[in-house]
């Protein structure tokens, strides 16, 4: 393996948040093999997560975003044209020999791309060798790392991720006092007006809405806290991701004055849709953690996932409230609120 320009392939395939909170890696790596290639493997859904990070004129970032069609695919098992797809990735896949390849989901789909890919003979394949808790872990997806790294059973999302990768170089762990970066001040991301015209500036995002049930903060709690940003001339917003999300942000916007319910929009959308937000307020979710890793003012609501998991660690205008099973008091997230609002800028 070449030292100063290895092939490295990351794997992280899935979902929003957990893609975003792996981003920190590819700093980290250029920050100390500046000549590497550096690939990733990511669910298509997520493409665009990773895109701003592309390696361009003047800046080294991603060489290669590998798509992975696995969730499409699954739907269509029987078909000719799946099967093609499937082939075609594998063959992109395969067009680069990795010297390193870095997995840090510990599932066996992710796993099993770790198997496809080409690899030197001497490779380090480095994984997770358990699960943290309340994070998705697969045992069987030990069977394909050659390079097992144990974590403590307590540990965030993003360092989780930058133990795997320092133990794959054997590099000294690194703290979070080394900040870590998601996009950075040196990607120009497009930020420009969404294209949604009944905003009304200033607005605040509610991301109210969730995979699971119990991570869901309540409605009472939501109108509550609209009601007192509506009083002090923010135009509340109110995001759906599908039919069920959507009916419950038309009943809040009935309780909220001027309140909107917009339409739907995009993963690529979303960057300008919060990055012209005053506030983003949000539940445990992947547009929740968007809005924390672009650095803007966000209030992360905790109500049934433990904080330590995925916290926004990272900035002080960040604000994480609520624990698992103990979900704040509107008091607490009026409060927080308030003071990213009237932060002197």
């Amino acid at each position: 393996m070449s030292t100063a320009s290895p092939k490295i392939l990351i794997v992280k395939l899935s979902s929003l948040g957990d893609v975003l909170h792996n981003l920190p890696l590819v700093w980290d790596l250029r920050a100390r093999l500046p000549n590497a290639q550096i690939d990733w493997v990511v669910e298509e859904a997520y493409v665009h997560l990773l895109q701003p990070l592309l390696s361009k004129d003047g800046f080294k970032g991603i060489d290669r975003i590998i798509p992975f069609g696995l969730r499409r695919w699954k739907k269509h098992l029987l078909e000719i044209k799946t099967w093609q797809q499937f082939f075609a990735f594998k063959k992109q896949l395969q067009e680069v020999t990795y010297d390193t390849v870095i997995e840090t989901q510990g599932l066996l789909k992710s796993a099993l791309v770790c198997a496809l890919a080409k690899k030197t003979p001497n490779a380090v394949v480095a994984g997770l060798a358990n699960a943290t808790e309340f994070s998705g872990y697969e045992p069987i997806a030990k069977n394909f790392y050659n390079h097992l790294v144990q974590v403590p059973i307590h540990t965030h999302a993003v360092d989780r991720s930058r133990l795997v990768m320092c133990s794959a170089f054997d590099w000294p762990v690194i703290k979070r006092a080394d900040t870590p970066q998601f996009y950075g001040s040196q990607i120009q991301l497009d930020l420009s007006k969404a294209a949604i015209p009944e905003l009304i500036t200033p607005y605040v995002l509610f991301f109210h809405s969730t995979a699971r049930e119990a991570k869901r903060w309540s409605n009472e709690a939501w109108v509550a806290l609209g009601n007192e940003l509506a009083s002090r001339g923010y135009q509340v917003v109110l995001p759906w991701g599908n039919a069920t999300e959507r009916a419950v942000s038309v009943e809040l916007a009935k309780q909220i004055p001027n309140a909107l319910v917009p339409p739907g929009f995009s993963i690529e959308e979303a960057f300008s849709v919060i990055a012209g937000a005053a506030l983003t307020v949000g539940v445990d979710t992947g547009l929740t953690h968007l809005a924390a890793v672009l650095g803007l003012p966000t209030v992360e609501i905790y109500c049934d996932s433990p904080l330590w998991k995925t916290e926004g660690y990272w900035a002080h205008h960040i604000r994480n409230v609520g624990d698992i099973q103990s979900p704040p008091s509107t008091e607490e997230v009026i409060k927080a609120s308030l003071e990213l609002l009237t932060r002197p800028t």
